[in-house]
């Protein structure tokens, strides 16, 4: 097949910074460029969140409530008062036997002086229902004069994301100037037509033209809904850029050398025998493919995700041994203090009766402790080092560090996890990558932000687990779950009380929200809680206590010492107690739904039945209400991860200032899984045969944001 010939694109202004444009100074460059707008091109791929159809008028009687529309008509009463804040009404009629009501709650002396009973008006609004009959709140509008009859608009009016300090009307013009300034199709594209994926679909300069200046005959539910083919040309080609991004970086790394750990695996074996449970089949599969990766003289790039308690931290300490065995180093960086202690705690009770020496190296090691943990990791002594991001500093020198293995992953800033990779290249080569995660990720992320990384599941549970039952109750049932606890804990069990702040919230700043939050204080819930339960010895955990206070905390209700432990979302990931069965979690409706399965987890980890409650403050979101009900329907990790992708977004489901997955501006993985099989051919024949278009595109849609995918 011979490879795509096409001249480099000229675009024509794409990369001109927007100070060359009409009416953009210093300080409106500078406005810009805070939200991402540097160059005319990022103009172009500023899309509208919606439409406004100014292109018809229609009559008052005809009016649907909730649908957007455009009216002419004449005052003809205005009524100024105050009810909790100023309130300005103007009645205005059409002819058409009905009145609407214009209702403004932010207004001007001078825009109460242009209502008078006579003036013609054109307005703009979404119709609701109202005291007097029909009503638009704030609507947009234009005072016209006794003879005017301006024409109307022969496209939509797009509706673009606000740009801090610069005003939609100013923003709508330099985005009309840049569209301007658009190539001709030849000299923008960068994807042939003739490409598989891209028949039916239009080009991009059509695609950019029809979703900012949309005819009046558009689809406007597709364009809602995003399966407008334009927007579906745009998200292909942003997709497309994202996945070869990390493509190629997964190429340069299988460029790289590492160590070649294929040695007879007797540690392994070992281990495998001295455990007091046996290895499920999804352990052992997943092991198996590590196993493969580490064997080879390229570095493996694995993601190993599992459900809460699936038993990851035992994978790793067979690959740790596979590491050992070839006379190597094994880091493993857990993002809190608890999480490290916790395996540090099961990699020296498997690994040290085996001769493995482990050694523990966190931010509170400090003194002569930490010099000689540091002398240890130095000289190779300490085989298997187990830390925080202590880890990743620069005074910490490795002997000859082979295997990584980095848990909740997601939790380290991208040049922490790039920092603790670089300490492995002393002996000519890099070390073979292991990533963990509690939290499922969901196939099209994984295909997607994940494309540089080989992905297993470990998709089954240890036997002996017991499911956990899930129930949503009302805050205004609280003393029953009081009651609960306190016969809990005198069946000699234990229990957690989540709470989501740690003190008193004020407004929050949301419109529509003018109350305090109803979010109970971990604090104050720990106060309340002692004197509500004088035999019940109550704990408290919270994320701005100091860490040898958290650790003696937990540690003593891992003991038994402690019966009720209060917290906030700090125990999410790394408490390990079997004797917990009853986990109440207030205010759930803040959290997403990965979060709460997280903290579900903590609980159902022995043979007792377990349960879940989740406390919320009515009344429920739609949103919160779709979270909850999915947890009180499912408890697999998986299924919670697909639909938290769908009800939230890849964005806050990973964390993407954390993950490194640069945003997406069009693309929505939820709504474009379809696109993925397409995208992947695509990037398959770019790479094989035109990588210099491939290298085009990723500049175009993602620029300096590729180098975050090498982390």
């Amino acid at each position: 097949m011979k490879p795509i010939r096409r001249p480099a694109p000229k675009l024509a202004g794409g990369a001109t910074p927007l100070s060359a444009l009409r009416g953009v100074g210093a300080a409106v460059a500078e406005k810009l460029a805070a939200r991402g707008l540097a160059t005319v091109q990022d103009l172009w791929l500023h899309l509208p969140l919606r439409y406004e159809d100014r292109t018809r008028l229609t009559a008052i009687a005809d009016l649907r409530i909730g649908e957007p529309a455009q009216v002419e008509a004449t005052v003809e009463a205005v009524e100024r008062g105050f009810r909790y804040r100023p309130l300005l009404r103007v009645a205005v009629a059409d002819g058409s036997h009905a009145t609407l009501v214009l209702r403004f709650f932010h207004f001007r002396a001078a825009q109460v002086a242009q209502f008078r009973p006579g003036v013609r008006l054109r307005c703009f609004g979404t119709p609701r229902p109202g005291q007097y009959g029909l009503e638009i709140v704030h609507p947009s509008y234009r005072v016209l004069a006794a003879d005017e009859a301006p024409e109307l608009g022969e496209s939509l009016d797009p509706v673009y994301p606000a740009v801090e300090g610069v005003g939609p009307a100013v923003l709508r013009r330099l985005i009309g100037q840049a569209l301007d300034l658009l190539p001709e199709p030849a000299a923008l594209e960068l994807l042939p037509p003739s490409l598989p994926g891209l028949a039916g679909l239009p080009g991009l300069r059509d695609s950019l033209l029809a979703l900012h200046r949309p005819p009046s005959d558009v689809d406007l539910a597709a364009l809602a809904a995003g399966t407008h083919p334009a927007q579906r040309r745009l998200a292909l080609e942003e997709l497309l850029a994202h996945h070869l991004s990390l493509r190629r970086q997964r190429l340069a790394q299988q460029r790289l050398r590492a160590r070649a750990l294929d040695g007879p695996g007797a540690l392994a074996r070992r281990l495998t025998a001295s455990l007091p449970f046996a290895l499920t089949g999804a352990q052992q599969r997943v092991f198996e493919q590590v196993r493969s990766d580490l064997a080879k003289p390229s570095p493996m790039q694995r993601l190993v995700q599992g459900d809460v308690g699936s038993g990851k931290t035992v994978v790793a300490a067979l690959a740790a041994t596979l590491a050992v065995e070839g006379g190597g180093q094994v880091a493993l960086a857990a993002p809190t203090e608890l999480l490290a202690e916790q395996h540090l705690a099961n990699l020296r009770a498997w690994l040290e009766p085996l001769g493995i020496r482990v050694a523990w190296l966190a931010g509170k090691v400090t003194g002569k402790a930490r010099a000689a943990a540091l002398a240890d990791v130095a000289s190779g002594a300490a085989q298997v080092v187990v830390g925080t991001h202590a880890l990743m500093q620069e005074g910490v020198a490795f002997h000859d560090l082979v295997l990584v293995v980095v848990d909740e992953q997601h939790r380290f800033g991208v040049q922490q996890r790039l920092a603790l990779r670089d300490k492995g290249p002393a002996h000519g080569h890099v070390p073979h990558q292991l990533v963990m995660t509690a939290t499922p990720i969901p196939r099209t992320l994984a295909m997607t932000a994940y494309a540089d990384l080989d992905v297993s599941a470990i998709d089954e549970l240890p036997p002996g687990r017991t499911p956990v039952t899930t129930a949503a109750l009302s805050a205004e049932r609280r003393p029953e779950l009081v009651e609960r606890i306190r016969a809990a804990c005198a069946e000699g069990r234990q229990a957690y009380w989540v709470c989501t702040l740690i003190e008193e919230a004020e407004d929050d700043g949301k419109p529509g929200q003018g109350a305090k939050l109803q979010a109970q204080a971990a604090e104050r819930t720990f106060e309340q809680l002692s004197q509500q339960l004088p035999g019940v010895r109550v704990g408290l955990v919270h994320g701005r206590m100091k860490a040898a206070q958290k650790q003696t905390t937990m540690r003593a209700f891992k003991d038994g010492d402690i019966d009720l432990l209060v917290a906030t979302t700090v125990i999410e990931v790394g408490v390990d107690v079997p004797n917990a069965s009853l986990m109440i979690v207030e205010n759930a409706e803040r959290l997403g739904l990965a979060q709460l399965h997280q903290l579900r987890g903590r609980v159902g980890r022995g043979a007792a039945a377990s349960s879940c409650v989740l406390l919320y403050q009515p009344p429920l979101s739609a949103l919160a209400r779709q979270r909850l009900d999915v947890l009180r329907q499912t408890g697999d990790g998986f299924v919670i991860a697909e639909k938290d992708l769908a009800l939230r977004g890849p964005g806050e489901l990973l964390g993407t200032r954390q993950t490194g997955l640069a945003a997406f501006r069009i693309a929505d993985l939820a709504r474009d899984a379809g696109l993925l099989p397409q995208v992947h051919a695509l990037a398959d024949r770019l790479l094989e045969h035109s990588p210099d278009i491939a290298d085009r595109v990723v500049a175009r849609w993602i620029g300096g944001a590729a180098r975050y995918a090498a982390a």
